[in-house]
């Protein structure tokens, strides 16, 4: 498969479109972005890796680092993890506050901001120290020490995040949080604002197309029992009320962030991550889920 060509027609065609989506100007260091970046790259199981654009440009992840996080509480707690968060699609915006009411504080899934609040609260429960412990194990699937939390972006949500207060407080009050709300969003808002590139972005997901290895490796880090549950959940939920057109339209599973992020998977071939900060109404990258639905068309790879 020539992906590099792949790349560079979807990059032309990307480059030309029309776009009406907006910048996440709700967290102001974000919205100072310039709407117009694209970049794309794709990494394959020998770790060869094909890129166009603004790939080596760097961005905040956001929630994409929801699935890095359930990784870790994952592979400590196993299935009592579940009795803390469901997995259960939302069909609810990512922040909403209704399906808590109604469901005594257990959230959907661990992507909307509610669960992964919730699995932040774990991570404090079983890193000694999670800042610093959560940076090394993303550094460790990347194979990159340069990666970073962005002090100035987690403060700028920290300063805006009224609704997230509001979702741990209510979880809290309702016994699904065991530390500090303070302390819970504080460790929430720097893994959110770690910043990475497209390259490093695919060659982080790397391990969930090889089933919990590293790239060339035998190394083992998740489990393959917890890739297929991860890669289950990505598949259903990774886009809150948006997962099942992007299950439509592209065909694999993946996950979006307000920075304008969406890295997907295709086990056993490629990891592949795209950055386009225009969003649409769900909050997703207007370009990236068009750019990885032309991926999937015209290469004929994808999980259906």
């Amino acid at each position: 498969m020539d992906f590099q060509n792949l790349l560079n027609i979807i990059y032309k065609d990307c480059k030309s479109a029309s776009t009406e989506g907006k910048v996440a100007n709700y967290i102001p260091e974000l919205a100072k972005i310039n709407p117009n970046k694209f970049g794309m790259a794709l990494i394959t199981k020998d770790e060869s890796l094909y890129s166009v654009g603004d790939s080596a440009e760097a961005f905040s992840i956001q929630s994409i680092v929801k699935v890095i996080s359930l990784c870790i509480a994952k592979e400590y707690l196993g299935k009592d993890l579940w009795k803390r968060v469901s997995v259960e699609p939302s069909g609810t915006p990512f922040n909403s506050l209704t399906e808590l009411e109604r469901e005594n504080g257990i959230p959907r899934n661990p992507f909307i901001n509610a669960g992964a609040l919730v699995v932040t609260d774990v991570l404090i429960d079983i890193l000694e120290h999670p800042k610093q412990d959560f940076l090394k194990f993303v550094r460790r699937l990347t194979k990159d020490n340069s990666i970073n939390y962005n002090a100035e972006v987690a403060k700028s949500e920290q300063k805006h995040g009224y609704r997230n207060t509001a979702l741990i407080n209510y979880m809290k009050a309702l016994g699904n949080i065991n530390n500090s709300p303070v302390e819970v969003l504080d460790l929430y808002y720097h893994m959110c604002a770690i910043e990475m590139n497209c390259e490093q972005l695919a060659k982080t997901f790397l391990v969930f197309a090889n089933q919990g290895r590293l790239a060339n490796s035998d190394e083992e880090v998740i489990s393959a029992k917890s890739v297929k549950r991860i890669n289950a959940i990505m598949q259903t939920c990774g886009f809150y009320d948006e997962a099942g057109e992007f299950a439509y339209k592209v065909g694999l599973p993946g996950k979006s962030g307000v920075g304008g992020g969406i890295v997907a998977v295709h086990p056993n071939a490629y990891s592949v991550a795209v950055w386009s900060p225009k969003l649409n109404q769900k909050g997703n990258s207007q370009l990236g889920i068009s750019a990885l639905e032309s991926l999937t068309t015209l290469s004929g790879l994808s999980v259906f």
